[in-house]
């Protein structure tokens, strides 16, 4: 037994949970005050609700459904959190000239290149720049997220030598020593 996938997921007040079967697949629904999320599950994965707690189950004992228990388990957890708190990734912005602008839903950036890099928030997710190098990505979806953070920072990630580009923000950079000065034989 998956020792997360056994755990039940606990749905706090104003949330509400309601599993769907079409066709021997399974989808849970999880709709909070801040939006609507929905699980895809594999047939032999199920979620049972039980007064207030989720309980994930498995049909069978084969090798793939045991490892799939306990990720639909976290994932519904995941979308518990979402629908009421809310995912925030912030990245920093370092080098000389290195800024963000927003505009409406649209991320200018300008970080070294000869054009601006045009960055368009996803669908459920809002970003927001403070001061021109701190931008905070914030959604109720936690993989949408992610994945929009992942995008902005490869754009210009941070180099070795001087630390410029795009970092998550307390991410620390490895630094390499620069070109040592070469000693000429005399």
């Amino acid at each position: 037994m998956s020792r997360i996938g056994k755990k039940p997921v606990v749905i706090p007040a104003g949330v509400e949970i309601k599993t769907i079967e079409d066709k021997g697949e399974y989808k849970t629904q999880v709709k909070g005050p801040k939006g609507t999320l929905v699980v895809d599950m594999i047939g032999n994965i199920t979620a049972k609700v039980d007064g207030t707690n989720l309980v994930v189950e498995r049909k069978n004992e084969t090798t793939s459904s045991k490892a799939l228990h306990g990720l639909y388990r976290s994932l519904i957890q995941n979308a518990v959190v979402g629908v009421t708190e809310g995912y925030t990734k912030q990245l920093e912005i370092q080098g000389i000239g290195y800024k963000a602008e927003l505009s409406g839903n649209t991320l200018n950036l300008k970080v070294g290149y000869s054009h601006p890099i045009v960055v368009t928030a996803p669908e459920g997710i809002k970003f927001e720049v403070k001061d021109g190098v701190l931008i905070t990505i914030t959604g109720i979806d936690k993989q949408l997220v992610g994945q929009a953070a992942a995008n902005i920072r490869s754009k210009r990630e941070p180099e070795p030598y001087k630390g410029k580009g795009i970092r998550y923000k307390g991410e620390v950079v490895r630094r390499k020593a620069g070109k040592a000065a070469a000693k000429t034989a005399a």
